[in-house]
C-alpha cells in the first residue's frame, strides 16, 4: 500500500543527470530554437557551452530545456526577488489621539503629525476620547475631526467617516499618495540631499568634512526616531 510520508516537494527545475526523458526540444543559451534532439545529445551541447541543461517546461511534450549557467540563474533570481520584497509597499495605519477641548498648540502638533504619516503615504486613525460630561457633547469631537480633515485635505481624503466606539469617536484618513510613491520620493529626496552635500563639500575648502556629514544623518535619523516615541508616549499618556 502506498503510503506518503511528507516532506517538501521541491520546486527546482530538473538539470543535467537529472532529467529522464528520451528527447527534449532544446533553447539555445542566446534563446533561440535548436529542435527536438535526443537527451543525450542535449547533454553533450551542454558540456560543450560549459553550460546547465535546465528543464524550464516539464508539462511540454517534449519537455522544453534551454542551456544556461543554473547558478548564475538562480543569484539573479535571488536578487529580483530580494529587490522586489524592499519596494514592496505594506499598509499602515497609524493612529493619533485627541481630546475635544484640545488647545491649538496641541492641535497644531497632532496637525503636524497627521501631516508626515499622510505624507509616508500610510493611514491614519484618528480617535477623540471623551471623558466624563464630555460623552454627552458628541458634537464637539464631530467638529473636531471634520476641522482637522479640512486642514489635511491636500494630502489626504476621510475613507471611513466619523462614527461612535464606546467613549470615543473614530473616524480614519486615507493618503492621496500610494504608498509606493512616498517611499520613492523620500529616497529621490535622501539621494538630492546626499549629492547636494557631497557637491558643496567638494566645491568648498570650508565645508564639512565626510566623518560631520555621516554625523549629521545619524542625529537626522536619531531625532526621527525620538519624534516616533514622542508620538507613542504622548498616545500612552492619553490613554
Amino acid at each position: 500500500m502506498w503510503c506518503y510520508r511528507g516532506g517538501s516537494i521541491s520546486t527546482e527545475p530538473r538539470i543535467n543527470d537529472r532529467i529522464r526523458v528520451p528527447e527534449v526540444r532544446l533553447v539555445g543559451p542566446s534563446g533561440e530554437q535548436v529542435g527536438i534532439v535526443p537527451l543525450a545529445k542535449a547533454l553533450e551541447l551542454a558540456q560543450e557551452y560549459d553550460l546547465d541543461l535546465v528543464e524550464v517546461a516539464a508539462s511540454a511534450r517534449p519537455p522544453v530545456c534551454k542551456l544556461m549557467d543554473y547558478g548564475k540563474f538562480k543569484y539573479e533570481s535571488a536578487m529580483k526577488a530580494r529587490e522586489a520584497r524592499k519596494n514592496q509597499a505594506h499598509t499602515v495605519i497609524k493612529e493619533m489621539k485627541l481630546r475635544p477641548k484640545i488647545d491649538p498648540h496641541d492641535y497644531d502638533t497632532k496637525k503636524g503629525h497627521v501631516v508626515r504619516f499622510l505624507k509616508q503615504g500610510d493611514k491614519v486613525k484618528i480617535t477623540i476620547m471623551f471623558r466624563g460630561r464630555e460623552q454627552s457633547r458628541p458634537e464637539l469631537g464631530y467638529r473636531l475631526l471634520q476641522r482637522l480633515a479640512s486642514d489635511v485635505e491636500d494630502l489626504g481624503f476621510i475613507e471611513s467617516n466619523p462614527k461612535q466606539d464606546g467613549r470615543n469617536m473614530i473616524m480614519v484618513l486615507g493618503p492621496h499618495k500610494k504608498k509606493t510613491e512616498a517611499m520613492a520620493e523620500a529616497r529621490e529626496a535622501q539621494a538630492a540631499r546626499k549629492a547636494e552635500r557631497q557637491g558643496v563639500a567638494a566645491g568648498d575648502e570650508d565645508a564639512p568634512s565626510e566623518e560631520t556629514l555621516v554625523e549629521e544623518e545619524t542625529t537626522e535619523a536619531a531625532e526621527a526616531a525620538e519624534v516616533t516615541e514622542a508620538d507613542a508616549d504622548e498616545a500612552n499618556a492619553e490613554a
